[in-house]
């Protein structure tokens, strides 16, 4: 028997994955969480061979989860299954360890056979996935290059919310000189709006936004 828990916190959503499951007797669903923190207790609980996880949910980023299922229990193998294939999500969850990254509306024999294939040690991650990911990396590397320690310093300002006038105080520096770093800093992320801006570093720097 290979034992799943499923993540995800749209009820109907784990419906239709047991539905699609269902055909193999050989697959048990012996958990369900609504949220990231719901997922990490119920791997550390059950020990599930398979961790079905959405990257939609309440709790914990997906990635911090996929690093605490690695770390804790490595002997459960985690699968993303979800709605949301952008580059930013995939290189995220590729980084942290998943072995597999699927759609959901991946046909159910399609997923079936993949479980399978995972348990008998097998990577899921596609050439094209790989390759989406090295681009994606190198994109990210490239811009975030670009920007000077001061042009990072205030984007993390911005992405707590700060306006300009309120970060020439935090910064002690001329508005002026605020809306000069912000405008060059826009422009070396592809000549973006503000909100652009904040969007693209929370995407792809993290919530913490880390700059090294």
């Amino acid at each position: 028997m290979i034992t799943i828990v499923i993540a995800d916190d749209h009820p109907i959503a784990r419906a239709g994955i047991q539905n699609l499951l269902s055909s193999d007797p050989e697959l048990v669903i012996i958990g369900e969480a609504e949220n990231g923190i719901e997922a990490q207790e119920l791997v550390a609980k059950l020990r599930p061979n398979i961790l079905l996880l959405d990257l939609k949910m309440p709790g914990p980023r997906p990635a911090e989860i996929e690093r605490y299922v690695r770390t804790n229990y490595p002997e459960t193998i985690t699968l993303v299954l979800t709605a949301h294939d952008r580059d930013v999500y995939l290189a995220d969850m590729v980084e942290a360890g998943v072995r597999g990254y699927f759609s959901k509306s991946v046909r159910g024999e399609t997923l079936i056979k993949a479980i399978h294939r995972a348990v008998e040690g097998e990577n899921l991650l596609t050439e094209a996935q790989i390759e989406r990911v090295k681009q994606w990396q190198e994109n990210k590397s490239d811009k975030r290059k670009k920007l000077t320690e001061r042009e990072r310093g205030i984007l993390l300002l911005m992405c707590r919310g700060l306006d300009d006038s309120a970060i020439s105080r935090e910064l002690g520096v001329t508005y002026q000189t605020t809306v000069y770093h912000v405008t060059n800093l826009r422009k070396k992320l592809g000549g973006i709006s503000r909100q652009q801006a904040i969007m693209w570093a929370n995407e792809n720097l993290g919530n913490d936004l880390e700059f090294g």
